[in-house]
Parts: C-alpha cells; structure tokens; sequence
C-alpha cells in the first residue's frame, strides 16, 4: 500500500538554519559569560585598589601626626651622668684621676681639687647588645662612679644602635638605646641605674633581645621617678628615630669633644677627645689612660711661654 506522505526530513536550507541559529545562542551567552567576568574582576581591583590606598594613607597620616621625637636635656646625643645614688655598683674606693702627677721617687701629691679646667671628659657610646660594651661596664663600673662622685671627671654615654640586625628583626639595639632616652628624659637621676642594668643583663647576639614591655618593667625596676611616662614613651617607641639619627651622626663624626675621631665601634670610649685602644676588662690600664690624659691636659694649662726677649735701642755715634 503505498503513502503520499512525506517523511520528516528538514531540507538542507532548515538544517543550516538551525545550526546558525545555535551557534548565536551560544554565542550570545559567552559574551554574557565574559562581560560578567570583566565585571567581577573590575570590581575586585576597585575593591582592592580601594584597600590600599585606605592602608597607604593611613600610614601617611600616622607618619604626619606622629612628630619626629627628640629627648630633652642632652647635649651632643650624649647623657651626662651627674647622679649615682642608685646604681647597683659597689662603692669600693678606685685611683682617682689628678691633674697633677706625682714624681717618680717623691712622696704622690694631693690630688687638687677638680675644676672646670681640669676635670677629665670622658665620653662612652654604647650598644646594649654590643658584648664588649657589658665587659667595660662590669670592668669599669667601680672607679667611674668614684671619679663621678667625687668630681674628678664628667661621664657621658652616648647610646648606639650598632647591631640593630643582628637581633632577629626586633631591633633590640635601637629599641634599647631608644629606652635609654626615655628614662634619661622622663627621670634623670635614674639613668645611670638603668643603662648599668641594661649593660649587666644583656641578651645574647643574635636572639630576640627584650620586649618594649620588658624594658620597661627594668625601667621601673630601678625606681625611676616617673614610671608611667617611662613605660609609655618605651612601648611607644617615641625616641627610637632618634637613637637611629644619633648613630648616623655618630658614624659621620666628629665625636663630641674631638676633631676628627668618628664612631667605629661599640663601646667607643673617649677621654679628653682621645679614643681609648686598651684592654676593655682592663680597669687598671684604662685608670692609667685616664691619668695620662689628664696630666697631658695639666701641663698644657700650667705651661708658661717662654717670654719674647724686648730689642734694646742701640745708642746712636
């Protein structure tokens, strides 16, 4: 039995239709596929490029409002040292430096009573973490606070930040000389207590150091007068930039009371502008140095010139 129906079969004109009409499709939603990615990327960049310049002047802002910290009450970055009273040193009595040397065979001479003239100026920079820094302290701490207390030389400190990167990353060196400056500033009479202590319990190179809060609790431990304003202006780190600026200048010399001597090391000790270059353990040698220094500085100030002779007219023929 035979059909006049025809099978459905599309003709080769729909059939390239159809495949035209799919790829539009499919087209159309890979456009809408990558416009929608340009959009999340654009908005992740706004968002991002948003948070950085949100962190950036912020940062700005608290370098801006922050000012640039210096301690009071120092002269040449250094610390002078006129109070001893609380320093954990033993008081057993050292050669004091005179002026005036006695002579070889001859009974010592009084030692004169110190002046403005003659009284030696020693001046010491110091790293907290520096090993040899702690060594001259422990070595020298007696006879110091003697010729301190008793007038015959003026003592300086000076502190550096030498070793900054060999703590770790924490900076212990410029956060400890920092600290230094905060107690020189906030409670005088007790700095020579704390840097003794800071010298005494130092941390081994190479590790962490101690914390600002640490610090601190030392500062108080020494009876500073002014405990809060101490442990704020270390944990703050209010004179670290400044510690930082002292040892440049430092380094780019000259050192206080010299003409060219420039820091090269710490401790870096120098008496009457003269660097130190003897056993740092040595208490008695560097005594001797001091007493040598200020003998050179006696005969310089007693020395008379010798007079100019006065030409005599010569009488006329």
């Amino acid at each position: 039995m035979s059909s006049d129906e025809t099978p459905n079969v599309p003709t080769p004109r729909n059939s390239r239709e159809a495949v035209r009409e799919k790829a539009q499709q499919v087209h159309a939603q890979q456009s809408r596929a990558r416009l929608m990615r340009r959009i999340i990327i654009g908005a992740v960049a706004i968002v991002a490029v948003g948070a950085i310049g949100t962190a950036v002047t912020l940062a700005v802002s608290a370098q801006v409002t922050k000012p640039q910290l210096t301690p009071s009450g120092l002269e040449g970055d250094g610390i002078l040292v006129s109070d001893v009273t609380a320093a954990t040193v033993s008081s057993d009595t050292l050669a004091t430096p005179s002026a005036e040397p006695s002579e070889t065979g001859t009974e010592a001479a009084p030692t004169p009573e110190p002046t403005t003239a003659n009284t030696v100026d020693i001046h010491i920079y110091v790293d907290y973490l520096s090993p040899d820094a702690g060594v001259f302290e422990r070595a020298n701490a007696r006879q110091l606070t003697n010729w301190i207390t008793q007038g015959a030389a003026t003592v300086t400190y000076h502190p550096v930040a030498l070793l900054t990167a060999s703590s770790n990353g924490t900076k212990y060196s410029l956060r400890a000389a920092g600290a230094a400056a905060c107690v020189a500033t906030h409670s005088p009479a007790q700095f020579y207590s704390f840097n003794h202590d800071l010298l005494e319990n130092q941390p081994e190179v190479n590790s962490d150091g101690i914390s600002d809060s640490k610090l601190a609790d030392a500062a108080a431990a020494v009876g500073v007068s002014s405990a809060k304003a101490v442990r704020s202006c270390i944990e703050n780190q209010d004179y670290v930039t400044w510690a930082k600026e002292a040892t440049s200048r430092a380094l780019e010399g000259p050192l206080v009371g010299s003409d060219d001597l420039v820091l090269t090391a710490a401790p870096m000790i120098v008496v009457n502008g003269e660097a130190y270059v003897g056993a740092l353990d040595d208490p008695a040698e560097f005594s001797q140095f001091v007493l040598t220094v200020a003998s050179d500085a006696y005969y310089e100030s007693t020395a008379t010139p010798t007079p100019t002779p006065t030409p005599t007219a010569t009488p006329a023929q």
